[in-house]
């Protein structure tokens, strides 16, 4: 019996120093949850219901009025209009050319892999670059793209962010530069495909085209759903191209761009109302998530997930 005790002492100390140096271990990530997200997330929705600017620091309260001043700004909606648009425009395209790459990418051909690299390297570039890049490749007089259209035959090409009307066509162009990332999602999704399913199909004498509307699509369903999903969520947070871009432009294209998290920045850091920033921060944070909830409800009806266990 003091041998059964002394080991179940020698267990419980154990189980204690392992206790302890787990959450040793984890503690750096909760200081830094904490600190860094937590606390300014419960203070922004605090400050939202404030009247609290640079020059006047402590808050006073006013409920919700920023809300209601929000609402009634035609500014506010219309940043909201010119995200949506830009959604509009680059959603559905950029899913299916990245669709395409990855298929062309999937091929097995000697030294594929070298362009798989080439094209996913451009989406692991930072995005001030890629604005100060694109600047000056849409540049109306001395730009690269301008020139080869002048060189094709077109006497007046866009002035791009030097206008009203391509200044957003041009934000969407600029996107699809990171268009590799989501290839190598959608390749990673092609590649777990069982080849078993074509061997079948082809069989039964489907061609390529059957074979892709019914195996490749259903099965890449879930994917096409998460690139789907963080494309809204990206199309929403679109922040540095149109800081930079807009700064570029000139002749009045600033408000073409004006996206919404561009107007909570002018709003907190330029205009110093912190306070009504915070408030149309959640106002995003509760239409992006009201967006995703209702996309989610409907996802079973046409997104495919593999089941594993016996249902029988």
């Amino acid at each position: 019996m003091r041998n059964i005790s002394a080991g179940h002492r020698r267990t419980g100390t154990l189980r204690r120093k392992e206790a302890i140096a787990g959450l040793l271990l984890i503690s750096p990530w909760v200081i830094g949850f904490v600190w860094f997200l937590l606390i300014p997330l419960l203070f922004s929705i605090y400050a939202s219901f404030t009247r609290w600017t640079l020059i006047n620091p402590p808050p006073v309260w006013i409920g919700l009025d920023n809300y209601r001043n929000m609402l009634r700004d035609s500014d506010t909606w219309w940043a909201m209009g010119v995200t949506l648009r830009y959604m509009a425009m680059t959603l559905i395209p950029f899913l299916v050319l990245a669709l395409l790459l990855a298929l062309l990418l999937n091929q097995k051909v000697r030294g594929m892999n070298i362009f798989r690299t080439i094209f996913y390297v451009p989406s692991i570039i930072t995005g001030v670059a890629v604005a100060i890049l694109w600047a000056t490749l849409l540049n109306p007089e001395i730009g690269a793209i301008n020139q080869v259209l002048r060189s094709l035959g077109v006497a007046n090409p866009p002035r791009w962010l030097a206008s009203s009307d391509w200044a957003l066509p041009a934000v969407a162009l600029m996107s699809l530069w990171g268009i590799g990332g989501s290839t190598i999602i959608y390749l990673s999704g092609l590649q777990n495909i069982p080849g078993e399913l074509y061997d079948a199909a082809t069989v039964d004498g489907a061609n390529p085209l059957q074979k892709f509307f019914s195996i490749t699509l259903p099965m890449l369903s879930s994917t096409l759903f998460f690139l789907f999903i963080t494309g809204i969520i990206g199309a929403f947070q679109i922040f540095t191209p149109a800081y930079i871009l807009s700064g570029a432009s000139s002749m009045g294209s600033n408000r073409a761009i004006n996206f919404y998290v561009l107007h909570i920045y002018m709003e907190g850091f330029r205009k110093g109302k912190l306070g009504y920033a915070s408030a149309l921060a959640w106002l995003l944070v509760i239409i992006a998530a009201v967006i995703v909830i209702l996309i989610y409800r409907r996802s079973e009806q046409y997104v495919y997930y593999e089941t594993t266990g016996d249902n029988g």
